[in-house]
């Protein structure tokens, strides 16, 4: 499936700023099951963007604008192909004891603990073991996961921010996509999955009725036995099939934010952001 995203972020500030410093994850890398096509990155005031890798391998872009300014526009256009979602018979029974290969340890063990939105008190623990007792293969115990997130907590926008901790979430049983994900990988990394957060988009056909479309969305990845990071989305509980559109990947929102930064001025600052989803 090939799927086209233009998502733009305009700040309007009440009274000039300067020294802006910013950085962004709005452009793909090349993923299992999605291949990007095309990716532009706009900035205005006009400035030099600076492409590097970050630590988790995602595509990110830096700048800074030093001048004084009233307005910053942020617009991306991307387009990728995506393909069907297929786990093998390994991933859908594999349990944990299958993870514990010294390569597979060293590359999913900063996804097993606590970080900066994510940590893991006794509620979260008790909770992840009632959740995934009796069942041994890591997909049945993740799905648990994700159905009771989705069964038991309310989407309202509104009541949370990008700054709200996952405990604050797990008491007040409610949210958004962010939080939602942040409550699974809670719960994953309590009894011993990795897990870690996905950032991007959702296409929402003409007959779908899927939560998160035209907007950035985000949901968790759980790295199966025998088939490596998947992605389970406990917004819409359902895997991350062709419709997905995945641009970063970390521990958790802190690491993947698309747009993240900082500038001297005025405090007073209006965003409005507006995403387009479609089929080219």
């Amino acid at each position: 499936m090939k799927i086209s995203v233009i998502h733009q972020t305009v700040f309007e500030y009440g009274g000039p700023v300067w020294d802006s410093v910013n950085t962004l994850h709005l452009e793909p890398r090349n993923f299992p099951k999605q291949e990007t096509l095309e990716s532009i990155i706009k900035v205005l005031p006009a400035t030099q963007l600076n492409r590097f890798d970050d630590l988790f391998g995602n595509v990110a872009h830096h700048f800074e604008i030093g001048a004084q300014h009233h307005r910053l526009e942020v617009e991306s256009q991307v387009k990728v192909e995506t393909f069907p979602l297929d786990i093998p018979d390994e991933g859908m029974s594999g349990g944990l004891e299958m993870l514990g290969e010294a390569e597979i340890h060293e590359a999913t063990l900063q996804y097993l603990s606590s970080s900066h939105w994510v940590s893991i008190n006794p509620e979260i623990w008790r909770r992840a073991l009632d959740l995934t007792n009796g069942l041994e293969a890591v997909y049945s115990k993740a799905t648990s996961i994700m159905e009771w997130i989705h069964n038991g907590f309310e989407y309202v926008s509104g009541v949370t921010d990008a700054d709200t901790h996952v405990e604050v979430v797990f008491g007040l049983r409610k949210g958004v996509c962010q939080d939602f994900t942040h409550v699974m990988i809670a719960l994953c990394r309590a009894v011993g999955i990795p897990a870690r957060y996905a950032s991007g988009y959702l296409y929402n056909g003409p007959l779908d009725t899927l939560v998160g479309s035209q907007a950035s969305h985000a949901w968790c990845e759980v790295f199966l036995p025998g088939t490596g990071w998947t992605g389970f989305d406990p917004t819409n509980s359902n895997l991350a099939d062709e419709r997905y559109v995945k641009i970063a990947v970390g521990r958790d929102y802190a690491d993947v934010a698309p747009i993240s930064g900082s500038y001297r001025g005025s405090s007073h600052c209006r965003m409005e952001v507006n995403v387009l989803v479609e089929k080219p």
